[in-house]
Order: structure tokens, then sequence, then C-alpha cells
């Protein structure tokens, strides 16, 4: 049977066997080129800005003057020498970049923010694994210089809490420019960036810096949106900011009991939604939760972690949206937040990444019927026509 089969391919002429080996490399690369490539426009093209009140009666040069489009995305994870299989990361990181690439191209931004572990073994990395890990990240999240990129630290970044240590801390705002308490201002709008491990209460020393700045932002942002005809006596050499109220970004997210009350398509897993959350650990405790709302008093939270989606009003009034995790290694349906802002509204909204398993499908699909073109070309297998032909034949014969 082999040897039969090895010479009808070796009998086969030479122009039919170039033919048939340049439709297959055509039929591979294709399939490559549409899941490494294509695929994450054909999916990130959906994503559209939403509107925000007043937008559409707005021309188009007033909307882009007065509303900041922001992509928020959380917990990329890169991995590191200790945990990261090369493979693993060559699959995951190439998702990232191509996602993070094709939405900038797509959509524009004008600010990227990322909600911290952007590194999966910041809080045990060397300084040559750090060094490392860093420049993956910048050539995986380069950007042009029309967009800004703001990280926010995360657990993995600098450790939990009793991890934490003010080397990984100024090596983290180093790298990304970043401090508790800080104020960003873009278009009237106020970002307050907040170094959730650092809200453990106990009184550490990065624990008091950092809300000691919190609080310190807290007084200039209460000063700033008092009525002019307000006379406080406390804000009269008080920096003037925005008269906006903030939006705070943050790894952890505030505290809530569990995901429970979480719904959509990417919350936590039904098995995992009722287990309860630990607080300084999965959420901010209680008293720290409670301090950020009545220090800033914001108009909205964004946060990561979990690595899934949920939507929370807390105190009945004060939205936070927990963003899933960007990445393939933590979930089979990433995605990230497209918002467009302005000093007092704001309109999110969800844009999925290509799914992996489709992408899996799809590769299994395209391998199954390569095997089946290629034995059906060296004459293991009988085309279906030829096989219909033949059974015609039999048929008339009788």
């Amino acid at each position: 049977m082999l040897n039969s089969s090895s010479t009808t391919v070796k009998n086969l002429p030479l122009k039919r066997r170039l033919c048939f080996l340049l439709k297959f490399v055509c039929f591979v690369s294709s399939v490559l080129i549409f899941c490494e490539f294509l695929i994450y426009y054909v999916v990130i093209f959906q994503c559209r800005w939403p509107d925000v009140k007043g937008g559409a009666h707005m021309s188009e040069k007033e909307t882009s003057a007065s509303v900041l489009k922001a992509i928020i995305l959380a917990d990329t994870h890169l991995l590191g020498e200790i945990k990261g299989h090369w493979l693993d990361k060559l699959r995951r990181e190439w998702q990232m970049e191509r996602s993070f690439q094709t939405a900038l191209w797509l959509l524009q931004p004008d600010i990227v923010f990322i909600l911290g572990d952007v590194f999966d073994e910041g809080k045990w990395s060397s300084p040559q694994a750090w060094a490392d890990d860093v420049r993956r990240f910048r050539k995986m999240f380069k950007h042009p210089l029309s967009t800004e990129l703001v990280v926010i630290v995360g657990n993995h970044d600098i450790g939990f809490h009793y991890e934490m240590t003010t080397y990984k801390v100024n090596r983290f705002e180093k790298v990304f420019n970043f401090t508790s308490g800080k104020l960003i201002s873009r278009k009237g709008i106020n970002f307050v960036l907040v170094n959730s491990v650092a809200m453990e209460g106990d009184g550490c020393a990065v624990c008091r810096t950092s809300e000691a700045k919190l609080v310190a932002l807290s007084h200039k942002l209460n000063c700033s949106q008092q009525k002019p005809n307000h006379s406080n006596k406390g804000c009269s050499d008080v920096e003037k900011l925005p008269a906006s109220q903030p939006i705070l970004l943050q790894h952890y997210p505030l505290y809530r009991k569990s995901d429970a009350e979480c719904t959509g398509e990417d919350s936590a897993p039904p098995q995992e939604k009722n287990i309860p959350f630990k607080e300084k650990y999965d959420v901010l405790s209680q008293e720290a939760s409670q301090k950020l709302l009545w220090w800033f008093q914001p108009r909205l939270i964004l946060s990561g972690h979990t690595h899934s989606a949920c939507e929370v009003l807390h105190a009945g009034k004060v939205p936070e949206i927990s963003v899933p995790s960007f990445s393939w290694r933590n979930r089979n349906n990433p995605s990230f937040i497209v918002g467009s802002i302005t000093p007092t509204d704001f309109s999110l909204q969800k844009c999925f990444l290509p799914f992996e398993s489709r992408v899996f499908t799809i590769y299994c699909a395209a391998g199954a019927l390569l095997v089946i073109l290629v034995l059906a070309h060296v004459q293991l297998l009988t085309p279906p026509f030829y096989f219909a032909q033949r059974l015609i034949s039999k048929h008339k014969a009788v």
C-alpha cells in the first residue's frame, strides 16, 4: 500500500506537484495572516467611540476639542523569567501587542490607561529581569507622541503589601512616572492615580506617604470645586485645579462582598461569583474604600485586579467599572474599554478582542481541511466528485 502510493506520488507530473505546493503555501500563509494579523482588525474595527450628552449637537471640531478619547485596559501580566515559558510568552505577548497596536491605529485615542499588574513577576524580579520585562513592555505598547500612556501600579508590579518595599515602588515610579496621589488633568478632566496596594491602613512608610499625598490632593480638589463667592481661608493659597469631579484610577476594586451581582459574558464564571472577597487582597478594605469616597467624591472609579468585568454602584451614586484582563492568559475573551469623557459627563463602551478559542478553532478547521486535500492529492483519499462518478458508472454497468 505504501509502496504503491509513493510510486504514484513520484509519477505525478512535476508541474502538477509544483502547482499543488504553491497552493499549499498560499493556503497556510492565508490562514496565518488572518489569524495573526487580520482578525484583530476585523474584530476591533467594530468598536466605536460612544457619544456623550450634547455630543450630537456639537460640530466635529468642537467635539474633538472638548471630548477626551480614552482607552482603559488592565492586567497585562507580562510573564517573567521564573514562571514564563517561552511559548507562552510568545503567544500571549503577540496577542496583546497586535491588539494594542491595532486599537491605536483604528481608534487613535488621546490617552491610554493601564490599571496595574503590567508585569506578572515584578514583585520578585531581579534588576536584570526587570530591565528585560520593561524592554518588552515598551516594544509591545509603543505609541505615537499624539497618544499619552499612563500606567497604574498593581500588586504584581511591586508585591502585595507584605512584599512591597520602597525600592520596588521607586523602581516602578522611575519607569512609568507614577506617583500615588498624582493628579492628571486633561481637557479640564481630573484623573487621580491611586496606589491601592499602599491603602493598607497600618501606617507603613509607603502607606503613610501615599495617604498624605492623597489627603493633600483631596484638599486641592475640594477647594477648586467651591464656588467663587464662597470664602474659605484654608483655600486662599491653594493651587486651583479644574473644577471637575475626579475619576479614580486604581488596581484594586473598592470593597464589595463578591462578584455575585456582576453580569455579562465577561464577568466571573458562575462557580466563582459567590466566593467571598478577602479585604486587602481581592478588594480594598471597607475603611480604605470609605476614605477614598469621602476624600474625592469621584464621579467614576476604574479598577482591575479581578480579571473579570463588573459594574458596581457605591453609596447609590458612584459607579465603579472593573476592567477585565487584556491577556489570553487570563481570559478566553479579553477586552478593553473606550471612553468619551468631558469635564461633566462620560460615556463608556466595551470592546472585545478576538476569542482565543475561535482562533484555535480556525486553525483546527484549516488543519483538517489541509490534511484532506493532501490525501486527496496523493490519491490516498478519493475526492467526492470522483467517488460519485464511479458509483454512477457502476450503476449504469449493472
